[in-house]
């Protein structure tokens, strides 16, 4: 009996310690902050994930880029040497093609076809040399091309070719373009035709002085897609398909892609093509102004507070902001709306107006905002 009694309380005894110690256990998971959760995600190095696929932004605009095949004829060849002899005295004096070369220039780059009547987009430095071209399709028929303009000033020019139905490509918009937006160089580096490269749009109304000469416009869009020798005519398009600029150059110590390209906007582009067709050049609109991009040094050298855009220096009397009431030291801040923050995005936004319109700027005078209307005219026209 003592036995029984003892057993069952040594069973109640245990029965309270594990009661306890399940409640001390309960009590301590009610308590306890909830574990951490880790997420895990298999990773495939042999493919690794993009944010969205490419292929019909590049079928897109691949049927629209062409390769364009430039060279000077014999006769402008000879031309060409017969001038430089008479402007050389030691090619005069000891002719044999001293210091000249003897030979036909050719080379090569590529295009963007414009309208399905075969107009086509193309760099001035693709073209400016030659006299003849010849233009393959994405489909590989080839034509002859003539050249319709070009403009060294902003190395735009383009040519013609008789055909029907063409795949024009589609026009984006180059203001809509943002800084880390995925895109696409479109073009035939080193001949390699129908090439496709991917980036992101790294830098907007990047001036990077490579045009030559006082009427220069620079304000590329800066991308860090692979463009090459070759690629200089062709297309920048956004993810779908839309031609946001025309590749133009590279910024690279070796002459092949180090890194950064740049494309002449598209909004500039329409511009300066819509007049090449209908004129023959590009008649451009005349502010007469110099102007500085405003930093630090700039607004302490003028004693002016410092306000981000672009500083007038110097004035044309002549010119159409003149006339219009701009003033030395006048700092603009916006033209039509768009912000300037640069000498860049301020001849940008004059290249894309026309003769005749009025361009409406912000400007900011003895610390105060004002908006004044200014209507452009050309360098030649009359009071």
């Amino acid at each position: 009996m003592h036995r029984i009694w003892s057993t069952l309380l040594a069973g109640a005894a245990g029965g309270l310690v594990t009661f306890a110690a399940s409640n001390i256990l309960k009590n301590k998971a009610e308590t306890a902050p909830p574990p951490t959760q880790t997420y895990t995600r298999q990773v495939n190095y042999g493919s690794a994930p993009v944010p969205f696929d490419f292929t019909k932004a590049a079928e897109k605009s691949m049927a629209a880029v062409v390769h364009i095949k430039a060279s000077e004829s014999r006769e402008s060849a000879t031309q060409r040497q017969r001038n430089q002899r008479y402007s050389d005295p030691f090619e005069y004096f000891f002719g044999q093609g001293y210091g000249y070369q003897q030979q036909p220039r050719s080379g090569s780059g590529s295009g963007v076809i414009y309208t399905a009547d075969g107009y086509i987009l193309t760099n001035n430095h693709v073209v400016e040399f030659a006299d003849e071209y010849e233009v393959t399709l994405h489909d590989n028929r080839e034509f002859k091309a003539r050249l319709v303009g070009r403009d060294p000033n902003t190395d735009m020019a383009v040519i013609k070719i008789d055909a029907g139905d063409l795949p024009a490509i589609e026009l984006g918009n180059s203001d809509d373009v943002r800084v880390g937006e995925w895109a696409l160089a479109v073009g035939n580096p080193f001949d390699l035709t129908s090439t496709v490269t991917a980036g992101i749009i790294s830098a907007k109304g990047r001036d990077i002085d490579i045009i030559k000469g006082g009427k220069a416009i620079e304000s590329f869009i800066q991308t860090d897609a692979a463009v090459n020798p070759g690629n200089s005519g062709g297309a920048l398009v956004d993810v779908n398909g839309r031609l946001i600029g025309i590749n133009s150059a590279i910024a690279t110590p070796t002459g092949v892609f180090a890194g950064y390209s740049f494309a002449i906007p598209v909004n500039l582009v329409k511009r300066i093509a819509d007049d090449l067709m209908k004129y023959g050049e590009y008649r451009r609109a005349y502010l007469g102004v110099n102007v500085a991009t405003m930093d630090s040094n700039v607004a302490k050298e003028l004693n002016l507070e410092f306000v981000q855009g672009a500083v007038i220096v110097d004035l044309d009397a002549e010119g159409s902001a003149s006339k219009s009431g701009v003033l030395e030291n006048d700092i603009i801040t916006k033209a039509n709306g768009k912000l300037v923050t640069s000498t860049a995005e301020l001849l940008e936004q004059i290249g894309r107006s026309q003769v005749g319109e009025t361009l409406v700027l912000s400007v900011v005078r003895n610390n105060k905002t004002q908006e004044i209307p200014v209507r452009l005219r050309s360098k030649v026209e009359g009071n």
